[in-house]
């Protein structure tokens, strides 16, 4: 099908698709207080507020009706999120929707990149994307991340 930007009705299949990719691809590699923490931050509830105050962006790709991949921006241009289902890996819906919040980024002016915490998973694929580390690994509170940016062109 294709991505679409997300509305409130569909947040919740949103992060149950996270939660479930989390879950087999990263949670391998973080401790227990990391796995607790990244379910905090997934919590239904408080993204919705931050959805309802604009404090957040989802974007979603869906195949056959069913939610494959999901991304989501905190402010403009930092990604706080990005999965996809197993059985879409390696089929450029990671790329697409990527490419969905580029496009937003350069339609808001004074936004000249675009920033994650890169779980060590998908180092690899940020790297494929264009993004650079711009710092080493880091450790808070149970969550490995490496730092990345991109320069939007």
């Amino acid at each position: 099908m294709g991505i679409i930007q997300l509305q409130k009705e569909e947040i919740k299949a949103a992060l149950d698709l996270v939660w479930a990719v989390f879950q087999e691809f990263q949670a391998p590699d973080y401790s227990e207080q990391g796995i607790e923490e990244f379910q905090k931050f997934i919590f239904y509830h408080s993204n919705i507020e931050q959805y309802k105050d604009g404090k957040v962006s989802f974007w979603g790709w869906k195949e056959d009706g069913e939610m494959a991949g999901v991304i989501a921006t905190k402010g403009k241009n930092h990604i706080s999120m990005l999965f996809v289902k197993k059985e879409y890996h390696r089929q450029g819906i990671a790329r697409r929707l990527f490419q969905a919040v580029e496009e937003a980024c350069k339609n808001t002016n004074g936004i000249s990149e675009i920033t994650v915490n890169s779980s060590p998973f998908a180092v690899t694929v940020y790297k494929r994307l264009g993004f650079i580390e711009t710092d080493n690994e880091q450790f808070v509170n149970g969550i490995r991340f490496t730092p990345m940016s991109y320069l939007i062109k």
